[in-house]
């Protein structure tokens, strides 16, 4: 079997890990958008940490470390997610949960236990490294760390005879990522999307509808910000300069680093910021920026300033993705509970209480009945223009990833 060891981590990834940690996704709460998106973080409380347990490196299974399936007899299901990413009444109690327990006589043990990914991975690699059950059926965590999990063998195939309405409802931008093309061994629970946001008042009342703007736009001079997560800023960077995102060269990196270091040098980009460009954003104190679509979803709620755009050349979409561990005993029912949140009423239902973008084709009459603004939200609902524009950024190799990290922190002076 391919052995997968441990990769040294460069002080540009130990680097990434930390701002992450300190003010980029991971740093918030989940409804703010927690998260933590670079493959060195994943190494430093992952892989890396495997030999320090006495646990030998993981080997390459092909998902196909599975136990034999307990659902018919137990009709149970063990769920670890985010907190906040869950659909709760005034009662306290999970609509769609009690509806789908009802409905099969399946219970769910819902556990709000992942608060980041390499927090969460901490938790469950013993396990997974020694060919051990997890005890759970079903986790949710961002693409950068699904795609680990498939590529090191430790999550299970998907039957697709379990999944009609997921396999036909399940929305096209969403179908192809490269880290696991057709969706074999992952479903998307919700989208995370990048766009340009700004506050009209700051801009005097000029629309901001590009990277162009943000990086050249004199106006917003000193008002500007970027994310410090790279995928991101980089990422919509490249659009701008009319490159894929998905298949981009290691020149094509280097032009938008460079992009970006020139408004730097200028002054242009005011900072580099995690969650916090909310607050800034609200007062006016940064005109315009990328942010993200969850959190503008919400500000706008409070700000009628508050507005956003997606570029002609394009966004980043990343998503959070559910996948049954190895040796989970109740796979079956785990199919069962993926394939419901894939039926319009309990998404739409979802969609309307967590506001992040919603991956299921059909969903709009459903979330209209329920909230009309948020069924004409295209930062909930994306229509056929903006899904075309959705982008997600590629897979990176260990030597690219350390690389690329040196330059963005090089950049941002992290």
């Amino acid at each position: 079997m391919e052995q997968y060891e441990p990769d040294p981590l460069s002080p540009a990834q130990l680097a990434a890990m930390h701002r992450s940690y300190r003010n980029g996704r991971a740093s918030l709460t989940r409804r703010s958008l927690l998260r933590a998106s670079t493959s060195g973080a994943f190494a430093v409380g992952g892989l890396g940490a495997l030999s320090a347990c006495g646990i030998p490196a993981a080997s390459k299974s092909q998902g196909d470390v599975s136990s034999d399936d307990h659902s018919a007899k137990e009709k149970r299901i063990t769920f670890s997610n985010w907190t906040e990413y869950m659909d709760v009444d005034d009662d306290e109690r999970r609509p769609t949960l009690d509806a789908f327990t009802k409905r099969t006589g399946i219970t769910v043990k819902y556990t709000e236990d992942i608060n980041d990914n390499v927090e969460f991975f901490g938790k469950i690699k013993p396990q997974l490294a020694a060919g051990q059950e997890t005890g759970r059926d079903l986790i949710c965590v961002t693409d950068w760390l699904a795609a680990r999990l498939i590529r090191f063998g430790w999550v299970q195939k998907l039957d697709p005879a379990n999944l009609p309405h997921a396999y036909t409802n399940l929305a096209s931008q969403f179908r192809n990522p490269d880290w696991d093309p057709g969706r074999a061994y992952s479903y998307p629970w919700t989208g995370i999307s990048t766009v340009i946001a700004y506050n009209k008042k700051a801009t005097d009342g000029e629309d901001i509808t590009s990277v162009s703007q943000l990086l050249d736009n004199p106006k917003l001079k000193g008002r500007v910000g970027f994310l410090s997560e790279m995928r991101d800023s980089v990422g919509m960077t490249l659009l701008d300069m009319g490159k894929d995102p998905s298949k981009f060269s290691d020149d094509d990196f280097d032009a938008a680093i460079a992009r970006l270091q020139k408004a730097v040098d200028k002054k242009q980009i005011r900072r580099f910021t995690g969650n916090d460009y909310t607050s800034d954003l609200d007062k006016g104190d940064l005109a315009a920026c990328l942010g993200w679509a969850g959190d503008i979803v919400q500000l706008q709620a409070d700000n009628p300033d508050i507005a956003f755009h997606i570029p002609d050349q394009g966004y980043i979409t990343s998503t959070d993705n559910l996948l049954v561990p190895n040796k989970a005993r109740h796979k079956s029912n785990a199919e069962r509970l993926i394939d419901y949140y894939y039926e319009p009423e309990p998404a739409a239902r979802l969609a309307a209480y967590i506001n992040y973008v919603c991956p299921v084709d059909g969903v709009r009459p459903e979330l209209a009945k329920l909230d009309k603004k948020a069924a004409e939200n295209p930062l909930i609902l994306p229509d056929k223009e903006m899904a075309a524009k959705s982008h997600g950024f590629r897979s990176l190799t260990p030597k690219e990833e350390t690389a690329y990290e040196e330059k963005f922190a090089k950049l941002t002076g992290s």
